[in-house]
């Protein structure tokens, strides 16, 4: 999904942390280390979600400053949800930031599956709260690719079969889940999107299924999982693919039976939510049974929905263009220009293997960096060719034991700078471990932050 996040916190490398986590799921994900440029910020946009650490001061533990912004941030005409953050959490701090409007409290260092869950359920409630998806456009496209898919969505929403979504990276799945939800006659219900491969072993039934206090070491009170909170809506699990076959074992169990049974409780509990599953595996991997159950898979496959690539509609490129410059020219006060001819040309025929997703992000670039009257084809960043994304594999993959020196020496020779390299290196060696920066982070013989700092310094 589209949305505007910000992160107000005065830690740089717990910021980009956060940024390179949540930027691949929501797009715009702004960063704002000092308090006071706060309401110069909201003047040009309120965001969607606020990740608002407690304390600024270096000594302060006690989240005073971090209440008093709450409270700046509720007068907005449309408030952001917030989610409080701190690595001072105790119970009193957090029923205050609750009662100051806070949706949630989590403490750093975070769980990533935690914290993206925390903001689809801040989105969720503010969507519900002002009547409208926060940041989640339309399914855009005029092409008759796009007019089956639309037809098929609308054929398909009012039952309560359940959906599973087929397409490459990039071109728009959970859109897709969404568009089902609010067509359906659970609309008025909640949606909750969760990356089931971001999901720890672990903690799989504890997000899922829910806990009970006291049925393990860290499970200070009662939460509902995933299951419950949905009841009466819509539960999206992305990246169904990349679920371990024990994890697929207990889905399964409970898709059957209809319940689920929190951690420590006695009872099972019935559950009443329709499944929108996705992936970006190809079809036939789906069927592979040493990657995906065979009996979960016909139990999540009623329906199918394939999503066509964007070079499968290419006649979309220019409305798509237009929409996304339109959007970052408004974010970014740029004047308004036009796509040079043979710019629209290029861009058109260009193959775009990472999507909507990688052609929303040449759109930024474009509006950043372009000089001239119009835009030409070098601000969208096509001469080079295009790294994989974050967690996705790459258009040529990697197999696991190439190295990365031979992974930098396929770098194009026409881009042979060692930012160049460097980037390819870092690319593929992410590829590598899935998105894994702990893995990747000690291939490449530097730290975590130094790696976090070179994703934000590149762009991946």
């Amino acid at each position: 999904m589209t949305a505007y996040i910000l992160i107000l916190d005065d830690d740089a490398d717990v910021a980009t942390a956060a940024q390179l986590l949540l930027r691949r799921r929501y797009g715009q994900v702004a960063t704002l280390s000092d308090p006071a440029g706060l309401p110069a910020l909201l003047a040009r946009g309120v965001p969607d979600v606020v990740l608002l650490d407690l304390n600024f001061t270096p000594g302060r533990i006690n989240g005073a400053e971090g209440l008093a912004l709450m409270d700046v941030l509720r007068t907005q005409a449309r408030p952001p949800a917030v989610i409080a953050m701190t690595a001072y959490a105790d119970v009193p701090l957090a029923v205050e930031a609750l009662k100051r409007g806070a949706g949630d409290f989590i403490t750093k260092p975070w769980d990533n599956a935690r914290l993206i869950a925390a903001v689809d359920q801040a989105l969720a409630r503010r969507q519900a709260v002002h009547g409208a998806a926060a940041g989640s456009p339309e399914l855009m496209g005029e092409s008759r690719a796009m007019r089956e898919l639309k037809a098929l969505i609308a054929s398909v929403a009012p039952t309560e079969a359940n959906v599973m979504v087929l397409g490459e990276n990039g071109v728009g799945k959970e859109l897709v889940a969404r568009a089902i939800h609010a067509a359906s006659r659970r609309a008025a219900g909640t949606m909750l999107a969760v990356d089931m491969g971001a999901l720890p072993e672990s903690t799989f039934e504890s997000e899922l299924f829910g806990h009970r206090r006291g049925s393990f070491t860290d499970a200070r009170s009662d939460r509902a999982g995933r299951f419950q909170a949905a009841r009466g809506g819509s539960l999206f699990l992305d990246e169904i693919g990349n679920m371990p076959l024990a994890a697929q074992a207990k889905l399964l169990t409970a898709l059957e039976r209809r319940e689920v049974t929190p951690i420590g409780a006695d009872k099972p509990e019935a559950i009443d939510v329709r499944i929108i599953s996705a992936t970006n595996l190809d079809e036939a991997r789906l069927f592979d049974p040493s990657v995906f159950r065979a009996d979960l898979l016909f139990r999540l496959n009623t329906i199918v929905i394939r999503v066509p690539p964007l070079r499968e509609r290419r006649e979309d490129v220019p409305l798509l263009l237009a929409h996304y410059l339109k959007m970052y020219e408004s974010q970014y006060q740029r004047p308004s220009r036009e796509v040079a001819a043979v710019a629209m040309d290029a861009l058109t025929r260009h193959d775009w293997p990472g999507n909507v997703r990688a052609l929303r992000h040449a759109c930024e670039r474009a509006v950043i960096l372009g000089q001239g009257a119009e835009y030409a084809v070098a601000d969208f960043g096509l001469a080079t060719a295009p790294a994989a994304p974050l967690g996705y594999p790459p258009h040529a993959e990697v197999s696991g034991g190439e190295s990365v020196d031979r992974a930098a020496a396929a770098a194009p020779a026409t881009d042979a700078t060692l930012d160049a390299i460097e980037r390819a290196a870092i690319a593929a060696t992410l590829a590598q471990f899935n998105g894994n920066i702990s893995h990747a982070a000690k291939t490449l013989g530097i730290s975590r932050a130094a790696l976090y700092r070179k994703l934000g310094k590149h762009g991946i």
